[in-house]
């Protein structure tokens, strides 16, 4: 048998733990297990792109257990009433092949993305940063909102998209949290006027300019999260050039992130190297940088290692996605053994197969 973890299992948690608990004990798992990078088999996802949309493969393994991760994006979707990113994940044993777990992730791929931004930032932004600019206000970005809020000290919240409603929709949304001022932007520029962060987690797939070397103030640490398939940037090129850049996993980030815009031979930096202590990247509080964050596999096992430790319950349902034998040997008798109970019956000469 194996556990099941469904919406419902994890909006029970967060009506109790709150988004930015579950934020803040993610940030911890994750860093934890950035920091043992080495111990990782790692890949970039495997993706099968349509003009529409891309669904992926998310692998990843510590040699002890095993996690992938099911996610597609279709910006598209949201027009028919759907949601652009949906996701669920299978964590494993490693000395049995067995799954021990199948959970939803799309609501947890959120949490996980706002708490690897705030890793990142808590390591990248300087400490006093105070008021960060958010462009694009669809499915993510209350929970980028909440985690620099309560994780960061953000107290003010610049907020733009093409959309009015998004913004309106994020805008009710965070009334929950009124210690958070919240400025409402004409246009991206105005947006992140005086930001000491900003972050990008715009929807759209293609190479957008969201972000100009015009707009970008000393000292500004941008969180660029939208920018995640081949195609699909938000920053122009030269803000890269001129700034320090931290990747996930670069293999991955050449491939998807606003880096598929470099030269192959363009310096970055690794997340797991700034967390080690092996690569110091702000040097003083006038320099720009960049967390090119496109998701990477190990976030997502440190979310479904969180959610067997928080959310999963004693009394969680069980799915028989897994043949239980008496004899591992005799599959064949288990697939039988029904039928071996049931009155014969004579197959249609059209449709049975030829023996």
């Amino acid at each position: 048998m194996v556990a099941f973890i469904g919406t419902n299992d994890l909006q029970e948690h967060l009506a109790t733990t709150r988004p930015e608990g579950a934020i803040g004990e993610l940030v911890r798992m994750i860093g934890e297990d950035f920091r043992r990078w080495p111990q990782f088999d790692k890949t970039a996802r495997v993706a099968s792109h349509s003009p529409i949309g891309v669904i992926e493969l998310m692998p990843i393994s510590d040699g002890r257990q095993y996690a992938f991760k099911y996610v597609n994006g279709h910006p598209q979707n949201t027009r028919d009433g759907l949601l652009t990113v949906t996701a669920f994940g299978v964590l494993s044993d490693v000395a049995t092949g067995y799954p021990r777990i199948l959970s939803e992730l799309t609501l947890t791929t959120a949490l996980r993305t706002a708490a690897t931004s705030v890793l990142a930032a808590q390591q990248l932004a300087r400490p006093d940063s105070r008021c960060m600019a958010l462009i694009g206000n669809g499915a993510q970005s209350e929970f980028q909102a909440i985690g620099f809020h309560c994780l960061m000290g953000i107290e003010e919240l610049r907020v733009y998209d093409v959309d009015p409603q998004a913004t309106d929709k994020l805008v009710r949304n965070l009334s929950a949290y009124p210690k958070l001022r919240i400025y409402r932007a004409s246009s991206t520029a105005d947006a992140v006027r005086g930001a000491d962060i900003v972050t990008t987690v715009t929807a759209d797939k293609t190479n957008a300019l969201i972000l100009t070397p015009g707009m970008i103030e000393p000292g500004m640490h941008i969180n660029a999260v939208g920018g995640d398939c081949p195609g699909k940037t938000e920053l122009h090129a030269d803000i890269l050039h001129a700034a320090k850049v931290v990747v996930e996993y670069e293999p991955q980030s050449r491939i998807e992130g606003e880096l598929q815009q470099m030269p192959p031979d363009f310096a970055v930096t690794e997340l797991w190297q700034v967390l080690n202590g092996q690569a110091t990247v702000r040097t003083d509080a006038s320099q720009v940088t960049v967390f090119d964050s496109v998701g990477f596999a190990l976030e997502d096992f440190s979310a479904m290692r969180y959610l067997e430790k928080h959310v999963l319950k004693d009394s969680a349902r069980v799915l028989d996605l897994i043949p239980e034998l008496m004899d591992p040997k005799d599959l064949y008798g288990m697939g039988m053994a029904r039928s071996a109970s049931a009155p014969a019956s004579v197959p249609n000469r059209s449709t049975a197969a030829a023996c």
